[in-house]
């Protein structure tokens, strides 16, 4: 098959991590349907609305700092490594995701958005906490 327009849209919506993308100014441009199944959000939801929707709120100040910062520079802090983080889903539902960022940039190389592909990290953080915690030892038995 030659490579289609739409081919990037199949890529996009069948990739099996969330991919979001968000324009200069932190409006989602970008949802695919593993961000729906991550975050509970439909597509129809998260369209131009604000990454603050799956960031907490105790996260929000320091993410628009390093988003701002990275947009004006042209560069990442984390220069495309995953970091585990915080997100909330619908209804409030609290996540621990594992995230990979990238500035998109146009021909002339000025940064108009971010992707991030993200995939969910809690079972798996859930599960460490409760190991150490079982291997930590008793105080006062």
């Amino acid at each position: 098959m030659s490579d289609t327009p739409a081919l990037g849209d199949w890529i996009i919506e069948q990739v099996s991590d969330a991919l979001i993308y968000a324009d200069s100014a932190g409006n989602i441009v970008r949802w695919n349907a593993a961000a729906s199944r991550l975050f509970g959000y439909g597509a129809a939801e998260a369209l131009g609305a604000s990454l603050d929707l799956i960031i907490p709120e105790h996260l929000r100040a320091a993410h628009w700092a390093g988003f701002n910062a990275a947009i004006a520079s042209g560069n990442t802090r984390l220069l495309g490594r995953p970091t585990l983080t915080r997100a909330v889903g619908k209804g409030g539902r609290k996540l621990y995701v594992e995230m990979t960022f990238a500035l998109v940039k146009d021909p002339a190389g000025v940064a108009i958005g971010s992707v991030a592909m993200a995939r969910d990290a809690t079972e798996r953080v859930e599960k460490e906490r409760a190991a150490r915690s079982a291997a930590a030892p008793r105080h006062g038995a």
